[in-house]
């Protein structure tokens, strides 16, 4: 009598042919997923975090690779390799992460909770209540990455306590980053203590207390940044300009615009790329199209901030296709 196929058997036998029948894109698929392993393995045994980082997004296997770091942090023990699996999952920008990134922002280990902060920041997550208590934390780089993320969650319930914790921040730097962060919440209601910061000894104080104004939209902001830019000196004027970094488009228009002609042509980028990321789409067309006019110098400067922007090869080509100037 012929001993029964056990069914683990009878899989590893059917998994090679499997693999053959299966479509190009579901084997290269499989591909991926299977070097998005590795590459997480690689950095639980100390492999560079930026190397990791840029892979998996290579990869485009963000998702999966959430799902397998989230496993192994739960056999992870080692503070070194957590701290790095932490990291790469805070950068792989993708919603999967988000419930291991809010439970580990009441972790044990500060670094993690800074970590957990930054990934809830590039999602623009809406889970503040894990955030606010961080607000208090007794390690400076995790309030102001908590910061950063409640300005990112665009929830003007978060302004008041954003500012309220400004108030009583100690540490310059982080205080700044908490007078922004309450304009990226869209708290009307906060701009006058936003202005009452533009008279502070600190001049980083002032400069992102009038960063936070822009971002609400207010005219006490626009007219702190316009004196800037009505300057004869060109490291003041875009300073100016930075003021207007994650405004949204429509509110800057009017200040920005102008400067598109204007003769310091790292200015004029700067506003188109600026105005783009608040919503203005055709000012990608023209930082490309500019560019590629450009020579020399002035084409350096383009391309800066188009670096800025990860502009895709063929989104360049279909833009410079779609504007006639190349077949």
């Amino acid at each position: 009598m012929r001993p029964p196929v056990r069914p683990v058997l009878l899989l590893a036998l059917l998994l090679p042919l499997l693999a053959l029948s299966a479509s190009p894109s579901a084997a290269k698929r499989g591909e991926h997923r299977a070097e998005t392993e590795q590459v997480i393995t690689g950095v639980a045994n100390g492999s560079p975090v930026p190397a990791a980082i840029s892979r998996l997004r290579f990869l485009r296997e963000e998702a999966y690779a959430a799902e397998e770091i989230s496993l192994l942090l739960r056999k992870v023990l080692d503070e070194r390799p957590r701290r790095n699996l932490v990291a790469v999952l805070a950068a792989l920008e993708t919603r999967a992460a988000e419930p291991t990134l809010a439970r580990l922002a009441s972790d044990d280990d500060s670094a993690v909770r800074m970590y957990a902060a930054q990934g809830l920041a590039r999602l623009n997550s809406r889970n503040t209540a894990v955030l606010l208590p961080l607000l208090q934390d007794k390690s400076s780089g995790v309030r102001k990455e908590a910061a950063r993320a409640l300005g990112a969650s665009h929830n003007a319930k978060m302004g008041a306590p954003l500012m309220k914790a400004a108030k009583a921040e100690p540490e310059v730097e982080v205080r700044t980053v908490m007078l922004a962060a309450v304009g990226d919440t869209g708290d009307a209601k906060q701009a006058p203590a936003l202005k009452a910061f533009l008279t502070n000894d600190s001049e980083s104080t002032r400069f992102a207390a009038a960063q936070g104004l822009c971002r609400l939209g207010s005219k006490d902001g626009f007219a702190f940044a316009g004196k800037l830019l009505g300057s004869q000196d060109r490291f003041v004027r875009r300073q100016g300009l930075q003021l207007y970094e994650g405004v949204a488009a429509k509110k800057a228009a009017p200040s920005l615009k102008p400067l598109l002609e204007d003769k310091d042509r790292s200015l004029a980028a700067g506003a188109a790329r600026i105005l783009y990321q608040g919503g203005d789409a055709s000012k990608l067309d023209w930082l490309v199209l500019a560019s590629w006019n450009a020579k020399g110098e002035e084409k350096l400067a383009y391309e800066k901030e188009l670096e800025t922007l990860q502009l895709a090869d063929d989104r360049r080509k279909a833009i410079l296709r779609k504007a006639g100037v190349t077949p």
